[in-house]
């Protein structure tokens, strides 16, 4: 391998942070500047330099994702061989291999989560916290074992933390030394003890330390503003003496301090070694100038040194300019948004290339029913890797163990096949952890169609190596719909349109942010999501909660100074238009919740619909569906199709006057929803023209 061929391509900061090759080295990497083109050009560089040999090199990350990608990209840089590991799957195996020699024995059993043993640690003490309350419970024990806290200790390093626990200190601490008590009896690995006991093996036994000192011996850690002290103990041990480390991070990203990670070890870095070489990546490759200009600003007025943050330089060219936009209650907000991306979707962006960004996973209901409603195909994001989900372990064994028996019929006809039983059924089921599930197997089920128009023949063997490849780099089937995601669970992701919404004050910064580093860490998050856009980037807001509510609310303070200082009234209220009060016509009430307000009724109020029109229509919805090749929720809903069968609409205006009935659906399928409501199959020759001779005014 030429050396000097590997640097092609660079940039001169990116040529300068992969010439340097001996250590330390620290990469300030703004969002979008090619930080991992930078370090896996560097760690090919220096194996065509023969500073080392693929064997010796240990790069490491904090997604299987992420490292699945660098090894990709090392392997196309003639480095097949070097190491790209998370922190976790490099302690596990170094464990695992140790393990015989330094305790013997069987290995401990590995949990994923902590939520059964918390259950029990709770129990023993007897508290009976709900399941919300039992995840709290185990992010605080992780935090606590990150920052190497033991359970006498707790409530005094909380204090000094300035963290607010779930419950009482005294009963976290009693929780915490339960759940140990009980992993240790039982033979349980969790994540944090996994770093903590290979630490510890390299401290207390030399002639470890010394074999996998001299297996590594040259390291590369990305996202480092992201590690915490229990990492950051493992990277030491690993290390010992020596300094050659190559670290990679933005301090401006540091989103989870609240797990524990500190950006100090990053900001630290040059004072820990005087000697070091640092490189500061600023071109962002990504966004467009006015993007980038968004997330300049956004920071500029966060306290602390100007040297600690990174000033973005726009490389790509103009594009359209941020849009804020204030609305008057959440539903006018979502229907907005909504209503914008079907746009951007007819002139021709990608729906894939879509997201909706919030920052918690309870403000995506409206924006799945908005979307729904506007016949947008959609797929929520959550903190679960996808290969990592329950229903796609189970489908992956299945169709592994499928392949030995698979008929000769196509490909995607056999996967669909196999998949029904697991709950791949022709439409998605009402409720969002059911539809989740389902969109989860129709994603494995359009991988298939994919593998098959790629390669025409393709068996299931093929459809399984190609499942297997994408395990081992995490690399998740693309579902063609729009991203719903939370700030946090989008960041290392890009798309080229993004909105922002919700973006109040009590929202973000978050209402439990009260410290001044609580608040800036809400601004980070507020600048990763600036960040993700590489061309439109849409920022929205509402004043209430729902419609004819008190407008209370304030937009977010990180919008000042990037908003006009008054805003254009006349384009905000163009777009904001208030959602008109909607009362039950059955008790009265106020409707609040998207279903409610579509039945006109409250959903614990007694229905009065046509159930077997509901029968015909849910029909006729899955025909056209797989007609189409949608999910069925992008031609109507059930609450829509319950709409139209509880008021059995009776023209073209009738029908228009039902929520989730849009122009676009109107045009599509006004004909047939009018047939199937008069009784008749649905059909050429329904008049579709709006007629309404002879319709009673029910105004």
């Amino acid at each position: 391998m030429d050396p000097d061929r590997v640097l092609d391509g660079l940039d001169p900061e990116q040529l300068e942070a992969a010439r340097a090759l001996r250590g330390p080295v620290c990469i300030l990497a703004g969002a979008g500047t090619g930080k991992t083109r930078a370090i896996t050009h560097r760690i090919a560089h220096a194996v065509a330099s023969g500073v080392a040999t693929e064997q010796q090199i240990l790069a490491v990350t904090f997604t299987v994702r992420a490292a699945g990608e660098m090894r990709g990209r090392l392997r196309a840089l003639g480095a097949p061989r070097v190491q790209a590991r998370t922190f976790h799957s490099a302690a596990l195996r170094q464990l695992s291999f140790f393990w015989p020699q330094v305790i013997g024995g069987p290995l401990p059993t590995l949990i994923d989560s902590k939520i059964q043993v918390v259950a029990r640690a709770a129990h023993s003490c007897a508290l009976q916290p709900d399941r919300a309350g039992l995840r709290d419970l185990a992010g605080e024990i992780e935090w606590a074992k990150v920052t190497q806290t033991r359970p006498a200790d707790y409530e005094s390093a909380i204090a000094k933390a300035g963290r607010t626990p779930p419950m009482p200190a005294h009963d976290v601490a009693r929780v915490f030394e339960a759940y140990e008590d009980i992993r240790r009896d039982r033979n349980l690995l969790d994540f944090e003890s996994m770093l903590e006991l290979t630490a510890a093996m390299l401290a207390e036994h030399q002639q470890i330390a010394d074999r996998v000192r001299d297996q590594y011996r040259y390291f590369v850690v990305d996202e480092f503003q992201d590690v915490n002290p229990l990492q950051k103990l493992l990277l030491d041990a690993w290390l010992g003496d020596r300094d050659d480390v190559c670290v990679v991070g933005d301090p401006s990203q540091t989103i989870y301090s609240f797990n524990g990670a500190t950006p100090g070890y990053l900001t630290g870095f040059s004072a820990a070694y005087p000697h070091a070489t640092v490189v500061r990546l600023v071109r962002d490759y990504r966004s467009t100038p006015q993007v980038v200009r968004v997330a300049n600003l956004a920071l500029k007025s966060a306290p602390g040194t100007a040297a600690q943050r990174l000033e973005l330089v726009a490389q790509r060219p103009d594009g359209p300019e941020p849009t804020y936009t204030e609305y008057d209650d959440e539903p006018a907000e979502a229907t907005s948004v909504a209503r914008k991306i079907a746009a951007l979707i007819d002139s021709g962006t990608p729906a894939r290339e879509i997201a909706v960004l919030f920052r918690t996973n309870s403000q995506a209901a409206a924006y799945e029913q908005a979307l729904a409603d506007a016949g947008v195909a959609f797929a929520v994001r959550g903190a679960t890797r996808f290969f990592e989900r329950a229903e796609i372990k189970q489908a992956v064994h299945t169709l592994r163990g499928a392949r030995q028996g698979a008929a000769d019929d196509p490909l995607a006809a056999t996967v669909h096949h196999i998949l029904a039983p697991l709950g791949l059924t022709p439409e998605p089921p009402e409720g969002r952890q059911a539809r989740e599930r389902w969109e989860s197997l129709a994603a494995l089920a359009q991988l298939a169609e994919d593998v098959a128009a790629a390669r025409p023949g393709a068996t299931m063997d093929d459809f399984v190596a190609e499942l297997d490849a994408r395990v081992a780099t995490e690399h998740a089937p693309e579902f063609e719909g729009v991203t719903l995601a939370s700030l946090h669970s989008a960041k290392g992701l890009e798309w080229d349109a993004v909105f922002l919404a919700g973006l109040t004050e009590g929202m973000l910064p978050i209402v439990y942010a009260e410290t001044d580093d609580q608040v800036e860490e809400e601004r980070r998050l507020f600048y990763v999501g600036v960040t993700r856009a590489r061309e439109y980037l849409a920022m929205s807001w509402s004043l209430a909660r729902s419609p004819g509510g008190r407008k209370t609310r304030k937009p977010s303070r990180f919008l000042d100074g990037l908003r006009p200082a008054s805003p254009s009234l006349a384009s905000s209220r163009r777009d904001r238009k208030q959602a008109k009060v909607v009362r039950c016509r059955i008790c009265g009430n106020t409707l609040i919740e998207a279903a409610e307000r579509k039945l006109s009724r409250c959903l614990d109020c007694p229905a009065d619909y046509d159930e077997a029109l509901l029968e015909r229509l849910k029909a006729w919805r899955r025909a056209t569906a797989e007609e189409q090749k949608v999910p069925a929720y992008v031609v109507f809903t059930d609450a829509t199709l319950q709409a139209v069968a509880e008021h059995v609409p009776g023209s073209v205006s009738q029908l228009s006057r039902i929520s989730g009935v849009g122009a676009v659906k109107l045009e599509r399928y006004g004909e047939a929803v009018l047939a199937l409501c008069a009784g008749r199959d649905p059909g050429p020759g329904d008049p579709a023209d709006g007629s309404d001779e002879g319709e009673p005014d029910d105004r």
